[in-house]
């Protein structure tokens, strides 16, 4: 089993512009020196299987990390904490060097659940400039999904809130952009008849992404560093819509994502410094 994956790339612009894009968002002005906003990173430095590699389900199955516990596990992504320590900037060769902190096994109340913890630094012009930790979640094939309860009735979006529109285009490309062959993002039958979802999975780092997008919206300067804490506290399924805020609070931002009908389905905090010379 592979418990530590090192891949180097040259950070271009393309994939920045295909998010500012995707999400309707200010791009960085990456012409003029300025780096990559909080969370940016996830589109550099992929890990990119071999198609022999890849499960059933999409996901690698060796060569990657993390590798599923055992065969048929399925997989879940369950919130993290990223820091940024220093700017990743466009132009130069940047190298993420992952490995896994934690693996531990618990018993629920619907079977066998593996909470595994990936920690990765992303290094550039011999300095860190990004500290993360993602935690990941196995759960046993024969178990159900979680689906969510019945829609109440419409909570409209307040004047702070931002409303992304998820469609299926909009999954399959921020798949495309991160290198994700997850098939509950994109294959509604098999996310539905395989796994045991009501529809198509939004992304869990792509709400923390709008989460961290929320609080950049409100006006933070482009010469700072941030951290998020986040959680992914309930399954969000693309026709339940993706309604988003980020509150100012004494030192940072609460954030949350829910969905129409208020239901919250992630939730984080984003703080920010001053980038340092």
């Amino acid at each position: 089993m592979t418990d530590r994956v090192e891949r180097t790339e040259l950070v271009q612009p393309g994939p920045a512009e295909g998010l500012s894009g995707l999400l309707g968002v200010r791009p960085p002005d990456l012409s003029a020196g300025e780096g990559l906003p909080l969370l940016w990173h996830w589109l550099y430095c992929l890990d990119r299987p071999a198609q022999a590699d890849l499960g059933p389900d999409g996901h690698p199955v060796r060569g990657s990390l993390p590798e599923p516990p055992g065969p048929g596990r399925r997989r879940m992504w369950a919130g993290g904490r990223v820091r940024q320590v220093g700017v990743l900037r466009s132009g130069g060769l940047a190298t993420r060097h992952s490995e896994v902190a934690s693996t531990e096994t618990k018993q629920g109340r619907s079977g066998q659940l593996t909470f595994v913890t990936v920690s990765h630094r992303i290094v550039q012009d011999g300095r860190v400039v990004v500290e993360e930790e993602q935690d990941v979640v196995y759960r046993e094939a024969d178990q159900s999904a979680a689906g969510a309860p019945d829609a109440g009735e419409t909570v409209p979006p307040a004047e702070d809130e931002w409303t992304l529109d998820v469609t299926p285009a909009l999954l399959f490309r921020y798949s495309a952009l991160t290198y994700n062959a997850h098939r509950i993002h994109y294959d509604r039958d098999y996310a539905r008849h395989v796994e045991g979802y009501e529809g198509l999975l939004t992304h869990g780092p792509l709400q923390a992404i709008v989460m961290a997008e929320a609080a950049r919206a409100t006006g933070v300067p482009a010469d700072v560093l941030g951290d998020i804490t986040y959680r992914l506290v309930a399954p969000l399924f693309d026709h339940q819509g993706l309604i988003a805020r980020a509150q100012r609070d004494s030192d940072g931002f609460a954030t949350a994502v829910r969905d129409r009908s208020g239901r919250r389905t992630a939730t984080g905090t984003v703080r920010y410094t001053p980038a340092r010379p």
